[in-house]
């Protein structure tokens, strides 16, 4: 009201300037107005109140004690059976627990080379879930007699058999004195390679659930240093090709060098040496943990002839 008679008691050029400017001020006014809307905001808090709690724990076959290292979890959606399943989220922790909208969910536990899953159905509660593990785990280590070989020297490869194949599928390789393979229950072939040329145990091994089989492969071998010299007990020729063949010509081992070292599994042995166009041979034996050097005698009437060792 008192607006109103303000303005009637301007003149009218005063209005006829100052219209225009309480008009553009009103309209500035309900631009800065939030628009009107009948949408309610979402809120982080009724997004959580969706999800439920799912605890995670896993034993090692029928043990009441829950396996407490080791183990990645894994949750895929449950789709259908044509369909690879999505992974909706993974943790290492022991005993994860995991927030899930309702639905149907694959929980997968995954012991180092086992693993376990089962079909969980979320609703709308907490869940706790118990997935059993049937597993074990292996420990290698290798020995040449008594003497243990150097990790760096010495690799094992698991492989799980089919049919009559016992090197079936290589479940592993590579792997070392120490090491904790975990594997599901069942029997495994080890194989062990000392060095880099013949020397190699087998072993059939057994795996059983909740249990550390611990097994020690022995090997029959030595390592021997290879060496091209004027006379026994002299210095070696550099750049010498050696080749190690066994009695029946079959090539074992090649290398270069003025003294290189391969190691070999206890046997009879021919050793081949070129050097400057010239080829020299002689024969050797390998004894089982008797490490020596093995020289070729550069002869000079006649090359292949060597005085053997």
């Amino acid at each position: 009201m008192l607006q109103n008679t303000f303005i009637g008691r301007l003149s009218p050029a005063v209005f006829a300037i100052l219209f225009p400017l309480i008009g553009n001020a009103q309209q500035a006014t309900e631009a800065l107005q939030p628009p009107a809307t009948s949408e309610q905001p979402t809120s982080s808090t009724s997004e959580e109140q969706q999800k439920f709690p799912v605890v995670a724990l896993a034993t090692l076959g029928d043990s009441e004690s829950h396996i407490t290292s080791g183990l990645v979890w894994r949750v895929y959606q449950s789709v259908d059976e044509n369909v690879s399943p999505a992974l909706v989220t993974k943790s290492q922790e022991a005993s994860p627990i995991i927030y899930l909208p309702s639905g149907e969910y694959i929980l997968q536990a995954t012991y180092g080379y086992a693993s376990t899953s089962k079909k969980i159905n979320v609703e709308d509660r907490a869940l706790t879930e118990t997935l059993i593990v049937n597993a074990g785990a292996l420990k290698l280590s290798g020995t040449v007699g008594d003497t243990p070989i150097p990790s760096p020297l010495i690799s094992f490869s698991v492989y799980v058999s089919i049919g009559t194949d016992t090197e079936g599928k290589l479940i592993l390789s590579n792997a070392k004195p120490g090491d904790t393979i975990r594997l599901p229950a069942g029997t495994y072939h080890i194989v062990s390679t000392y060095g880099d040329a013949n020397a190699i145990q087998r072993a059939d091994l057994k795996v059983e659930t909740g249990k550390v089989t611990e097994a020690v492969l022995n090997h029959r071998a030595a390592v021997v240093t290879l060496k091209l010299v004027a006379t026994e007990g002299s210095e070696a020729f550099a750049d010498t090709a050696f080749s190690v063949l066994t009695p029946g010509g079959d090539v074992v081992r090649e290398a270069i060098g003025a003294f290189p070292q391969v190691t070999l599994a206890e046997g009879d042995y021919v050793l081949i040496a070129r050097h400057d166009n010239k080829v020299y041979s002689r024969e050797f034996k390998v004894e089982a943990g008797l490490n020596r050097d093995i020289e070729v005698i550069e002869t000079k009437d006649r090359a292949g002839d060597s005085t053997p060792n």
